[in-house]
């Protein structure tokens, strides 16, 4: 009777070539394959985001009046309100990892390389929305932490060269960190990211489907490789099964906190600092020098981490294939060097 009413749905709906794709579709099988399961992961704590966002929709309200009073409400007085907003906190956490392990793994891989050009842009954009997200996310609760956190990082956004100062008066709203600010963060955080996010998702998976999975190159042709469905699905579904258990263990031993409500009028406490995925850039800017020959140091190094993001996303256009060994090795250099300085520098950025 099941199998009936899902023949009858299949039909009616012309889901005959998905279930043809499914059947057909294969996923390459090798050491690296594990790595695979990433971007599905990213994309199941994605959901819970949105699905956690929508719970906390129903009681926050986007004012400086009442933005804290609204999530200390949820936190205290809604039923299991603290474990939505802790699994809503840790989720955005964790679907930033992901998202980076996964470019790496896609980079180290090599899957990036010819006609996979546009899966890489795409997924580059997401994990660009991604860090939008965390960074517009971050002043909704209107703590002290939030506030100081956010406006300095509208602060970097204002010396970027040329258009900083439009830049930044455009992320506030205004010249200062205010109402307007949060405000236009809620905005961006649940309607102009989710939409810009859902079209790139969309365009991303399309082209994943185009091109399929990449494997790496076998003489002699092909290696092995397994159904997508059932077995690549079932392993998905492991992996995502692993990841809400994970989720669901840090929100509960490690209740998100709350802190004390923004005054736009007290000092910045001592030691702030963004987002551990902030913390290398934030560190690093700390370091340079206020004037570097007739140039604002913060400036300059925006700029220069601005053109590196360029070159990183350009990657695929750097590797073309060639048989030149030592392109290929300065490249996997190069991605092993950015890895180290990430990892260094966030520590540096958290304990000093």
């Amino acid at each position: 009777m099941f199998r009936r009413a899902l023949d009858w749905v299949g039909n009616r709906a012309g889901l005959e070539g998905a279930q043809d794709f499914l059947k057909h579709k294969t996923v390459p099988v090798h050491s690296g394959t594990i790595w695979y399961y990433l971007g599905g992961v990213t994309l199941f704590l994605f959901v819970i985001q949105v699905l956690t966002g929508m719970l906390l929709l129903l009681y926050y309200r986007p004012t400086p009046t009442e933005a804290f009073e609204s999530v200390q409400f949820i936190v205290t007085q809604v039923e299991f309100g603290w474990l939505i907003r802790s699994v809503h906190s840790w989720a955005a956490n964790l679907m930033v990892l992901t998202a980076l392990l996964h470019m790496f793994s896609v980079f180290f891989l090599k899957a990036y390389r010819k006609p996979r050009e546009l899966t890489w842009l795409s997924g580059m954009a997401l994990l660009l929305l991604t860090f939008a997200f965390g960074f517009s996310g971050y002043l909704l609760p209107w703590n002290t932490l939030a506030y100081f956190a956010t406006k300095v990082g509208t602060d970097m956004a204002g010396a970027v060269p040329v258009v900083g100062r439009f830049l930044r008066h455009f992320l506030r709203g205004g010249e200062e960190v205010t109402g307007a600010t949060l405000t236009r963060f809620f905005g961006f955080h649940v309607a102009v990211l989710p939409g810009l996010t859902t079209l790139l998702l969309l365009l991303h998976l399309a082209l994943v489907q185009k091109w399929g999975i990449s494997s790496p190159k076998r003489p002699g042709g092909s290696g092995p490789a397994m159904p997508f469905y059932p077995n690549f699905v079932l392993r998905e579904l492991i992996g995502w099964y692993g990841a809400l258990g994970v989720l669901g263990m840090l929100a509960a031993l490690f209740p998100w906190e709350l802190g004390t409500k923004a005054d736009p009028f007290a000092s910045a406490p001592a030691g702030i600092r963004p987002e551990w995925y902030f913390l290398a850039v934030f560190f690093t800017l700390k370091l340079i020098p206020g004037k570097v020959l007739i140039f604002n140091g913060e400036a300059l190094g925006i700029l220069v981490f601005g053109l590196a993001a360029v070159g990183w996303m350009l990657v695929p256009f750097w590797d073309n294939r060639s048989e030149d060994e030592k392109r290929h090795l300065a490249l996997t250099g190069g991605g092993v060097f950015v890895i180290a300085y990430l990892a260094v520098f966030s520590a540096l950025g958290y304990w000093r």
